[in-house]
Protein backbone atom coordinates (compact mmCIF):
# COMPACT_ATOMS: atom_id res chain seq x y z
CA UNK A 1 0.00 0.00 0.00
CA UNK A 2 1.92 3.56 -1.61
CA UNK A 3 2.27 5.99 1.01
CA UNK A 4 -0.23 9.15 1.09
CA UNK A 5 1.01 12.99 -0.16
CA UNK A 6 0.71 15.11 2.62
CA UNK A 7 -2.39 17.17 1.42
CA UNK A 8 -4.73 13.94 1.24
CA UNK A 9 -2.99 13.28 4.81
CA UNK A 10 -4.47 16.55 5.88
CA UNK A 11 -7.55 16.25 4.20
CA UNK A 12 -8.61 13.04 5.86
CA UNK A 13 -7.22 14.21 9.09
CA UNK A 14 -9.82 17.24 8.79
CA UNK A 15 -12.58 14.40 8.86
CA UNK A 16 -11.06 12.79 12.12
CA UNK A 17 -11.95 14.65 15.42
CA UNK A 18 -8.61 14.27 17.66
CA UNK A 19 -6.33 12.94 15.58
CA UNK A 20 -3.15 14.56 14.79
CA UNK A 21 -0.25 13.62 12.71
CA UNK A 22 3.34 13.89 14.53
CA UNK A 23 7.01 14.08 13.10
CA UNK A 24 5.45 13.57 9.40
CA UNK A 25 5.13 10.21 9.61
CA UNK A 26 2.50 9.03 12.76
CA UNK A 27 -1.37 9.28 13.43
CA UNK A 28 -1.99 9.86 17.24
CA UNK A 29 -4.64 10.14 19.21
CA UNK A 30 -5.41 10.67 22.85
CA UNK A 31 -8.50 8.34 24.07
CA UNK A 32 -9.99 9.27 27.73
CA UNK A 33 -12.04 6.48 29.60
CA UNK A 34 -14.03 6.82 32.62
CA UNK A 35 -12.27 3.56 34.57
CA UNK A 36 -9.71 1.97 33.95
CA UNK A 37 -10.42 -1.35 32.72
CA UNK A 38 -12.63 0.90 30.17
CA UNK A 39 -9.36 1.19 28.85
CA UNK A 40 -7.88 -1.88 29.66
CA UNK A 41 -10.71 -3.59 27.31
CA UNK A 42 -10.23 -0.73 24.64
CA UNK A 43 -6.81 -1.97 24.37
CA UNK A 44 -7.57 -5.71 23.93
CA UNK A 45 -10.43 -5.01 21.16
CA UNK A 46 -8.05 -2.50 19.50
CA UNK A 47 -5.23 -5.16 19.57
CA UNK A 48 -7.53 -8.26 18.14
CA UNK A 49 -8.81 -5.64 15.66
CA UNK A 50 -4.99 -4.92 14.57
CA UNK A 51 -4.12 -8.76 14.55
CA UNK A 52 -6.71 -9.05 11.67
CA UNK A 53 -5.81 -6.08 9.62
CA UNK A 54 -2.37 -7.64 10.08
CA UNK A 55 -1.25 -3.82 10.86
CA UNK A 56 -0.23 -3.02 14.32
CA UNK A 57 0.22 0.69 16.29
CA UNK A 58 1.93 1.79 19.31
CA UNK A 59 -0.43 1.42 22.74
CA UNK A 60 0.30 3.50 25.59
CA UNK A 61 -1.44 3.41 28.42
CA UNK A 62 -1.65 5.77 31.45
CA UNK A 63 -4.33 5.44 33.90
CA UNK A 64 -7.76 6.28 31.88
CA UNK A 65 -5.99 7.40 29.01
CA UNK A 66 -4.76 5.16 26.19
CA UNK A 67 -2.75 6.07 23.32
CA UNK A 68 -2.82 5.00 19.90
CA UNK A 69 -0.04 6.07 17.25
CA UNK A 70 0.00 4.03 13.78
CA UNK A 71 2.25 4.60 10.71
CA UNK A 72 2.86 2.18 7.75
CA UNK A 73 6.77 0.77 8.21
CA UNK A 74 7.31 -0.75 5.43
CA UNK A 75 5.69 2.25 3.51
CA UNK A 76 7.85 4.71 5.63
CA UNK A 77 5.12 7.47 6.23
CA UNK A 78 1.28 6.86 6.08
CA UNK A 79 -1.20 4.65 3.87
CA UNK A 80 -4.72 4.18 3.73
CA UNK A 81 -3.89 1.06 5.85
CA UNK A 82 -3.56 3.76 8.42
CA UNK A 83 -6.75 5.54 8.21
CA UNK A 84 -8.74 2.27 8.31
CA UNK A 85 -7.65 1.21 11.14
CA UNK A 86 -7.75 4.69 13.41
CA UNK A 87 -11.01 4.53 11.44
CA UNK A 88 -11.81 0.87 13.33
CA UNK A 89 -10.22 2.78 16.59
CA UNK A 90 -12.53 5.30 16.69
CA UNK A 91 -15.44 2.86 15.99
CA UNK A 92 -14.69 0.84 19.25
CA UNK A 93 -14.71 4.00 21.10
CA UNK A 94 -17.90 5.25 19.71
CA UNK A 95 -19.54 1.43 20.51
CA UNK A 96 -17.79 1.29 24.17
CA UNK A 97 -18.18 4.76 25.33
CA UNK A 98 -21.34 6.53 23.81
CA UNK A 99 -19.73 8.20 21.65
CA UNK A 100 -18.87 11.01 22.96
CA UNK A 101 -15.86 12.99 22.59
CA UNK A 102 -12.75 10.57 23.11
CA UNK A 103 -9.68 13.43 22.81
CA UNK A 104 -8.32 14.13 26.14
Amino acid sequence: MAKLPDERIQELLGDRPGWTRKDAKWLVKKYRFPQFMKGIEFVQQTAMTAEALNHHPMIAIEYKVVTISVTSWSEGGITPLDFELIDRCDRLYNAMCGGGDSSS
